[in-house]
């Protein structure tokens, strides 16, 4: 009696688990590996040998169950857009925390494959890894996963390696539910989901819509309007497409600095607004001509908070790049659309039935330039965290040539305008 202990009893869902999986299709299979915490499988009673390491006796045949109760229906796989049959699980095992066979996939499968170990290992620590292989009618097939892993934990990440023949691996890395994963997306399935990225991205951006709200406040006239969108579009664009190919700083502290002057654009669009609103009362003001260099240089700051949320998602985009550039900077046009017509039409009425279009202005301005400067304030002390002087050369340089190209468009809009001012009127 003094050497037994009961079995762990059924346990709550993990604070975090972290989800490896290995996937490659060879003739009429696809096999898929997959690593996890032994604790995320909660339904199973985790049989102990002297009181919290794992008593591997026991456990080895529950394995196959956990895996088919846990994973097989948490994976859903996909062959040119069908899904596939379930799978046969065809190994199961624990692995030490230690272990690195899941760096490749021949390794990992050699690893599953292999028979257990006697090495005691505590069952909050242990992991499990497990072979699955679904049945495929052609290993070069169009291949996509419905991963369904959030609730192996609270919060979950995973990160997915996937293999066609005689291609280079590719790999995915995404957090809780992420939906269907297209492994080798087709061009238009590529633009679809970009789209949906950066039309999702403008709408949750408060930052973003408050500056292009503000920027538009004050104008009335339709080519002025368009004018200030074009010139914000075209330099977010540059500044988004430099961050795609790599032309970004590679500082630690880059995207704070980024963070930082987006709100400092807010406040001072907020603040230029209060002033042009107030002047405006005699007569329109002259500032409003230049509007679209102050939309021009500030959208230069905000295509590299774009880029930020663009980053994570680039991945989904396989060898369409350039296609899933274009469509993500499309989603934040329409979105940016959307909005504009949503505001204007009740900017508009509001002028005309509710409040004089100046002290409008001015309230709102005011009530932007309050809330950015708090964003101001906290975003300036995180960037202080950061020591610049260990930057070094590289982030410099990818500073100029990030500089160099916003220069040269600069200098292209220039001498356009310098152009369309020497040519004799027409009559």
């Amino acid at each position: 009696m003094g050497g037994w202990s009961p079995p762990l009893a059924a346990h709550e869902i993990p604070a975090s688990a972290v989800v490896q999986v290995l996937a490659r299709p060879e003739g009429t299979r696809l096999r898929v590996l997959i690593r996890l915490p032994l604790v995320s499988m909660r339904d199973f009673t985790l049989p102990l040998g002297n009181g919290v390491m794992l008593d591997h006796a026991r456990l080895q045949p529950m394995l196959g169950d956990m895996a088919r109760t846990w994973l097989v229906t948490s994976l859903a796989v996909f062959e040119d857009g069908q899904r596939l049959a379930a799978p046969q699980v065809v190994a199961s095992r624990v692995s030490l925390p230690s272990d690195r066979a899941f760096t490749t996939f021949d390794a990992a499968l050699a690893h599953v494959r292999e028979a257990g170990f006697d090495v005691e290992v505590p069952a909050t620590e242990a992991l499990m890894d497990t072979l699955l292989e679904y049945t495929i009618r052609n290993d070069r097939a169009r291949f996509s996963i419905d991963p369904q892993f959030a609730r192996f934990g609270i919060r979950v990440v995973t990160t997915l390696r996937f293999q066609m023949p005689d291609q280079p691996e590719r790999a995915f890395e995404f957090s809780g539910d992420p939906g269907v994963v297209e492994l080798d997306p087709r061009w238009h399935q590529a633009a679809a989901r970009f789209v949906r990225a950066g039309f999702a991205h403008i709408l949750s951006g408060v930052d973003h819509l408050l500056f292009l709200v503000c920027l538009v406040l004050p104008v009335r006239r339709f080519w002025a309007l368009v004018k200030v969108v074009t010139a914000f579009t075209v330099a977010h664009s540059i500044t988004l497409a430099c961050a795609a190919f790599g032309f970004v700083p590679d500082a630690v502290g880059f995207p704070a600095l980024i963070e930082f002057l987006i709100a400092l654009s807010i406040v001072y669009m907020a603040i230029e607004n209060i002033v042009v609103a107030v002047l405006r009362r005699p007569g329109p003001p002259a500032t409003l001509q230049r509007r679209w260099v102050i939309a021009f240089a500030f959208g230069l700051v905000h295509g590299f908070g774009y880029s930020f949320a663009l980053k994570d998602t680039l991945q989904f985009a396989g060898s369409h790049l350039v296609t899933s550039l274009v469509s993500f900077n499309i989603g934040v046009e329409l979105g940016q659309l959307a909005v504009l017509l949503a505001v204007l039409p009740l900017v508009a009425l509001a002028f005309r039935r509710i409040v004089p279009e100046w002290l409008g202005i001015t309230l709102a301005s005011a009530i932007v330039a309050h809330t950015a400067w708090h964003w101001l304030i906290d975003r300036g002390d995180a960037l202080r965290q950061y020591d610049w002087s260990l930057s070094g050369p590289a982030a410099l340089a990818s500073l100029l040539r990030v500089a160099m190209v916003v220069v040269a468009i600069a200098g292209a809009l220039w001498l356009w305008r310098l152009r369309r001012q020497s040519r004799p009127p027409s009559y």
